[in-house]
Parts: C-alpha cells; structure tokens; sequence
C-alpha cells in the first residue's frame, strides 16, 4: 500500500520558547527566514562574466504580535536590553517558534540563537474602537535552524 500524503501542519497553533519563558497564545510570528547575497568577483583574464560567491549569511528579525495582557515576562526582556545593552550575556538568549498539529504534539520548530528583543510596540489605542489591544516585539538574532 503506498504512504498515506500528510496534511500540511496549520499556521494557527504554534508557542514560542526563549529560554526560561514558554509562552503562547500569539497572533502573528513572521521573519523566520535567511538569505545570502551573491558577491560579484573577476579577475582581469576572466571571461565577460563575473563569478558568483556566496556572502554572509543575514537572518531577518522574528516578529512577534499579540493581544495585551497581564504578561511582562517579555517586557521584562526589552527593558533589561535597554538597561544594560545587549553586550550581557544573560541578555541574548536562544529559543525557538515551535508549531503544533492538530492533537497538540510539537511537530516543527524554527530555532534561533543569541536573540535579543530590538523593538517593541505598543497598541494603538481608539476610543471608538472595539479591537484587541496588540503588543508586537521584533527579536534580532544571529542564526535559524529548521528543526
């Protein structure tokens, strides 16, 4: 009998990890993605085409959105990164965006290495409005691995 195809997981239940806080319950994580620039290269006896090397390898900022609560723990985060710098140690920490099937079993992880919170963004707030209030905190680290 030939193997079953399986569903794609579902982009709706996932968790975040940094080390020594788990937390769910998140709207939106975007910025789990890398890329390398090619770097342009001839020498003089080459011929009418330069060759391609690769360049550094850049990640871009994990950007996290949720409705506002009672939760500090990564408020908490930033503001120790804005007291003291990221040059601390305990300031960076690694973690991961970990997504759930549908019985709730972690099933893919995205991990990412010396992050440190770079930005944080309140909600706007409208007097007239009846929307969840969103907080949304972008996370620059240096690698993502698939795991």
């Amino acid at each position: 009998m030939p193997d079953r195809k399986k569903d794609p997981y579902r982009v709706y239940n996932f968790y975040l990890e940094i080390d020594g806080i788990t937390r769910a319950g998140f709207r939106e994580a975007s910025g789990l993605d890398s890329a390398q620039d090619p770097i342009e290269y001839r020498e003089g006896n080459d011929e009418m085409t330069a060759r391609k090397m690769p360049g550094l390898n850049k990640y871009s900022n994990i950007t996290l959105k949720w409705g506002s609560s009672d939760d500090i723990q990564l408020w908490d985060w930033r503001m120790e990164v804005m007291s003291s710098g990221a040059r601390k140690d305990s300031s960076r920490k690694s973690g991961s965006v970990v997504v759930r099937d549908e019985e709730g079993n972690d099933v893919l992880r995205w991990n990412f290495k010396n992050g440190w919170p770079t930005k944080w963004t309140g909600p706007g707030l409208n007097a007239t409005g009846n929307e969840v209030a969103i907080e949304t905190l972008e996370i620059t680290h240096e690698g993502l691995e698939k795991g």
